[in-house]
């Protein structure tokens, strides 16, 4: 039997039921959001190396032909308000929340409901743990990081 018979005969989760399994899930959610950078910044031309293992702070390099981007990816999927929040702080062997300018060069928060995309430098949250994000506007002055909001050029 072929190969294509045997799949269309299993049983699968549909779009609504990966989605559930996926967001309760936390590393799935990282990874799904870390395939999705990958993604979408080699259709952007960028070139992305991802490290081996997990013991760096960074989840990909970004080559832009001039430098070398050390970037963190982060998600948010459930809505708070008419924003979400995203959560842009990991502990260390020394239990220091905040990412420094030594493990990463940029924060990229993705906003999966919304499609959007968040290319932050540190100075532009630091010392936060938490950001606000309004991809769907709803806010007067549309929020503090909007001005981040799909800033793709800050990564070449």
């Amino acid at each position: 039997m072929a190969t294509d018979s045997i799949n269309s005969q299993q049983p699968g989760l549909n779009q609504e039921q990966a989605l559930q399994y996926a967001t309760r899930h936390p590393k799935l959610r990282g990874e799904i959001a870390e395939m999705a950078f990958l993604l979408k910044a080699a259709r952007l031309g960028l070139c992305v190396s991802k490290p081996y293992g997990d013991s760096r702070a960074y989840d990909f390099v970004v080559d832009s032909g001039t430098r070398f981007w050390r970037v963190q990816v982060k998600s948010t999927h459930q809505p708070r308000g008419k924003g979400y929040s995203l959560t842009v702080q990991h502990f260390t062997s020394q239990g220091s929340p905040h990412y420094t300018p030594e493990e990463i060069d940029m924060l990229v928060g993705y906003v999966v409901p919304a499609d959007a995309w968040y290319i932050l430098p540190l100075d532009a949250f630091l010392p936060r743990r938490q950001l606000r994000l309004y991809p769907n506007g709803g806010r007067r002055g549309s929020g503090r990081f909007e001005a981040y909001k799909e800033a793709w050029h800050l990564l070449t």
